[in-house]
């Protein structure tokens, strides 16, 4: 019988969070009951990168996208879509243009501006069958490479792509891969990076859950390139969907003969492991990841001697990250001229973001290099809810910095955002409100790192800790003007003798702030006030008496008892009893308390 539906259900980790593999089960079971168990198929995919909307399901041939889909909206779906034709509106993608008829998600409006590349077979594919894989030209760019080019070819091709790495500074691939291809050696290795520890990305955990086999056919295509037999994948140990996934396709990969001895009866042998990382932020530097899967302490090394020159076990090794691995088979299968015809002179190809924080569409975006940041905030992220202001957006996780409004209409590429004080890092992009109060976002990130720290080295042990230690002064309102000083001294002292790349851009969330935001500082320091009203002990909650409808709600949910009155008069609020919680201001219904 011909399958006359495909029901492609999210598999990643946020909608098997929300109960998708319970969706799919109920698929099954209400097709069962309704005898078209035959004339469909539920196929579990990758992210579609709309996380905020799901679970999602799409059907083709219609193409109909349903978003926040829960098991018990499967049984209308089967009965009114798949049975009688009729797609059910409510749950269709809350993208006003859609919601009269289905419509391919290459024109649903946060899709309709970006080009997937890395992202291209996530929500596409089933990531478990390796078919599937192979049906979208999957590993025809390794036979390509195996059977009609030379390992220089191979580096020659990358490097005139201009692609460039997506975990960090942006070295260029190419080159990296020709300074390990030109050691001598009697053993080399090829490591990914897998290991993603910027708070709010989850891009590399998506391609991995969604597109295994992209990853696993660039580290071969490398291995080939620089002469190497042997490749590790460090994978963070929280990511279970995406290590179950990749340790599949990658024994389906040995059983097919595209991983392992003699690889399409070339004469090459290449093997990959999985080394599980433990969720330290400085493993993902190189040289502590490397480290790390020699079975040691997660520390990082003095440079030079690069990993292409002695990298694991002393032997040259080339690291990438995910999202960089998954651009490679593309390059080879659609030409070096192709990619590098996409996103500006020195920034070419595409950049997939992690989008969260105050913004509408939360989730995976894949934009051109050079798109401005405006239309990712406000085109594809959808702006910022309940009406807010934009204030600034933090790109490049704890080593990156924040962006303010003057700068929105910015290119996105790794130059332009380096000279504005931020980075492009792995594309973690959190973005902010009028609400978030600066000061403490750079103290955020701040003792993100000192937490991370390895502590080899002492300008990051100890700057890093004097220097929370000050902005935790000033959010405390017991900061002076000249403290604003010795952070940008201490600032500038660690970004230039720190020992690796953690240490030496962790400043740039307060020198960014300090750069763009100084006064909220001020405010802090001499007024002894926060702006956006998130110090607690700057706060001071106090009931407007015009706006008090004298309830008694606040009374009631006040811990400490602090608030005190009449039925149908205003009440007041004790200064020494309170605790500055909030309660009070979330529970009045009459905005009538204020903590500024």
């Amino acid at each position: 019988m011909i399958i006359r539906a495909h029901i492609l259900v999210c598999g990643g980790t946020g909608c098997v969070a929300s109960k998708s593999n319970e969706i799919m089960a109920q698929f099954e079971k209400h097709a069962l009951a309704n005898g078209i168990e035959k004339e469909i198929k539920v196929v579990k995919t990758g992210c579609f990168g709309l996380c905020e909307k799901g679970p999602i399901v799409v059907i083709y041939p219609e193409g109909a996208t349903y978003s926040k889909v829960s098991p018990d909206d499967v049984k209308e779906i089967v009965e009114e879509h798949l049975l009688k034709g009729r797609i059910v509106k409510r749950l269709l993608l809350g993208d006003a243009e859609a919601q009269d008829v289905a419509r391919s998600l290459d024109n649903v409006g946060f899709f309709s501006r970006q080009l997937r590349i890395a992202l291209r077979n996530c929500g596409v594919i089933n990531p478990e069958v390796i078919d599937e894989y192979i049906a979208r030209d999957g590993y025809a760019a390794l036979a390509k490479v195996l059977t009609k080019m030379t390992p220089q070819e191979v580096i020659a091709e990358m490097k005139k792509s201009g692609l460039r790495g997506r975990g960090g500074a942006g070295f260029p691939t190419g080159m990296k891969w020709e300074f390990a291809a030109v050691q001598k050696a009697d053993q080399k290795y090829v490591c990914c990076n897998a290991d993603e520890g910027d708070p709010g990305a989850f891009m590399d955990r998506s391609v991995l859950e969604g597109d295994p086999h992209s990853v696993i056919e660039a580290m071969a295509i490398a291995g080939y390139a620089i002469g190497s037999n042997q490749g590790y994948v460090y994978v963070r140990a929280e990511y279970p969907i995406a290590v179950q996934r990749l340790r599949l396709a990658m024994d389906q990969a040995r059983e097919y003969g595209l991983l392992g001895r003699n690889i399409l009866e070339t004469g090459f042998d290449f093997d990959l492991e999985i080394r599980l990382g433990a969720g330290a932020f400085v493993c993902g530097e190189e040289t502590a990841l490397m480290t790390s899967i020699e079975g040691k302490r997660g520390e990082p090394r003095p440079r030079p001697p690069f990993p292409a020159v002695k990298g694991l076990w002393d032997k040259p090794t080339i690291l990438n990250n995910v999202e960089t691995y998954a651009n490679v088979p593309v390059i080879f299968n659609k030409g070096a001229e192709w990619f590098a015809s996409i996103g500006t002179e020195k920034s070419k190809g595409t950049k997939v973001f992690a989008v969260g924080g105050k913004i509408n569409n939360t989730g995976l975006v894949e934009i051109p290099m050079g798109t401005p940041l405006r239309e990712v905030i406000y085109d594809i992220g959808g702006g910022i809810p309940n009406g807010k202001k934009f204030k600034a957006v933090q790109t490049g996780g704890p080593s990156g910095g924040c962006i303010p409004m003057e700068h929105i209409d910015i290119p996105i590429e790794y130059e332009s955002l380096v000279a504005i004080g931020s980075m492009m890092g792995s594309g973690g992009m959190i973005v902010m409100d009028e609400d978030n109060c600066m000061v403490d976002i750079a103290k955020f990130f701040l003792e993100f790192t000192v937490d991370e720290s390895c502590g080899k080295c002492p300008p990051c042990r100890i700057g890093t800790k004097r220097m929370h230690e000050i902005l935790e002064r000033i959010t405390q309102g017991k900061g002076e003007l000249a403290d604003l000083e010795k952070l940008e001294t201490l600032a500038n002292s660690i970004k230039q003798s720190a020992l690796c790349g953690l240490g030496q851009t962790a400043p740039n969330p307060v020198l960014s702030t300090l750069r763009y935001f100084r006064e909220e500082y001020l405010a802090h320091v001499v007024d002894k006030k926060c702006p956006a009203g998130v110090c607690k002990s700057m706060m001071t909650y106090t009931i407007i008496a015009d706006k008090c409808k004298g309830c008694s709600l606040c009374a009631k949910k006040c811990p400490t008892s602090a608030i005190s009155g009449e039925i149908k008069k205003p009440y007041l609020i004790d200064q020494s009893k309170c605790i500055k919680c909030g309660v009070c201001m979330d529970s009045c219904k009459f905005a009538a308390i204020t903590n500024r």
